[in-house]
């Protein structure tokens, strides 16, 4: 065994008594980082929907909706390797109780907006607070996310990661059955302003939670620069070509898969020819799948790992293409179910791979690459919705997407052994 973790052959023994899918609930640490998670995961789940709903009605483009996302993208791509270095050099806490509070800030300002009436269809250039909100999130995000990626080897045990992950993407795909229901129906009875305050009393409620966690590292200092820093992350990253090969294929299938997400309120128009309510149960479907998915990864073993993500990621690319070309929103609400299983696995599985198998050292600046395929996502849902809007077409891009998808999953289990073969 070297530096970088457990060796990738390692094997541990299987039973029916070893099948606690909520073992790690009994850290008491954990649970106060899961309740601050899923305050978080509410006000992300909620505005994310309610943001390109409330975009394509006040510009009837898909061009802006794809635009709206190179404004979160931006300042992700740039500042996501700054967030991992501050995560390896400053208490993770801190830096997630600072972005809990600003994106409440951020959310409630687009809140009032709405509420004195800036914001709306007949002022038509008052989007640009929307792309505004969404530049500030993407900052907030670069710089906490690696913590918060980062936080969980320090709470849990090597062994229990993969329990640990699971519990927490099943919570946040409760929060996705819920949440993205919740917001369809306040919009419709109430307005979108209250969505807004609604995700602002949530980041609001994840600062309480944080609050309470204990300092989990002892933190070295270190007089080396941040760029000298940043490169050293990039060095290690490339003498592990485990880790490298699992960061690139998460990375390749995170853009391909995820900006239909961003592009949904144009299915749930112009497709389906529903409301956003239709829109929120579209993804809470997809959350009872992730669910399903994540309780079942909680309760297995550390085997077979890196199968079981291309498994998860050719159903991913199957139901997503099946989803593209239906008319049908029955139809649709089921092949939806399955694309939240396949996201799940893709997710948790490559989160996990990685953290079980790097340097706690450099934990913090792999997690920041990591977050960078979330900026990177947004290029491609840029791309996505400018496709639509020259085509008018969006169920062939995203269909055309989830092909590729399949074709590289099926590519990566028969020739790329390296992931195949992971524990």
């Amino acid at each position: 065994m070297d530096e970088s973790g457990p060796e990738i052959g390692e094997r541990h023994g299987f039973s029916m008594r070893n099948l606690r899918t909520f073992k790690s609930f009994k850290n008491p640490v954990f649970a106060l980082y899961f309740g601050g998670l899923l305050g978080q995961m509410v006000g992300i789940n909620m505005q994310m929907m309610t943001r390109s709903f409330l975009v394509y009605e006040l510009t009837d483009s898909a061009f802006l909706l794809g635009t709206m996302s190179l404004f979160f993208a931006v300042p992700m791509v740039l500042l996501s390797l700054f967030g991992g270095v501050v995560a390896d050099r400053i208490q993770k806490k801190y830096i997630m109780l600072y972005g809990q509070a600003a994106s409440a800030i951020v959310s409630a300002a687009v809140g009032f907006t709405l509420l004195t009436g800036y914001l709306n269809a007949e002022n038509p250039w008052s989007w640009w607070v929307l792309g505004a909100s969404s530049f500030f999130q993407g900052i907030i995000m670069a710089l906490m996310m690696p913590s918060i990626q980062a936080i969980l080897p320090e709470i849990v045990e090597g062994e229990d990661l993969m329990n640990a992950i699971s519990l927490n993407t099943m919570g946040t795909n409760a929060l996705r059955l819920l949440a993205p229901a919740a917001a369809g129906f306040l919009i419709d009875y109430v307005g979108y302003e209250a969505v807004y305050f609604t995700t602002s009393i949530a980041y609001l409620i994840s600062v309480v939670f944080i609050s309470f966690l204990p300092k989990t590292s002892t933190i070295k200092k270190t007089t080396t620069n941040v760029l000298s820093s940043i490169k050293e992350g990039i060095k290690y990253l490339k003498s592990e070509k485990t880790i490298l090969l699992i960061m690139v294929f998460t990375l390749v299938i995170t853009i391909l898969a995820m900006p239909f997400q961003q592009l949904l309120p144009i299915f749930v128009v112009d497709v389906l020819h529903k409301t956003p309510q239709a829109g929120g149960f579209l993804m809470s479907v997809s959350g009872i799948g992730s669910i399903i998915s994540s309780l079942i990864l909680a309760s297995l073993p550390n085997k077979k790992r890196g199968l079981m993500m291309l498994g998860g990621n050719i159903i991913l690319g199957i139901a997503l293409f099946s989803f593209a070309l239906s008319t049908s929103y029955p139809l649709s609400l089921v092949l939806i179910g399955f694309v939240g299983v396949g996201q799940m696995v893709q997710m948790a599985l490559g989160t996990t791979l990685i953290q079980y198998y790097s340097n706690p050292v450099y934990l913090g600046r792999l997690m920041s690459i990591m977050m960078m395929q979330f900026g990177l996502m947004s290029f491609s849902t840029f791309i996505a919705g400018a496709l639509t809007e020259l085509t008018g077409n969006v169920q062939w891009a995203i269909g055309g997407l989830a092909l590729i998808l399949v074709v590289l999953s099926i590519s990566a289990i028969i020739f790329v052994k390296r992931i195949r073969n992971l524990e």
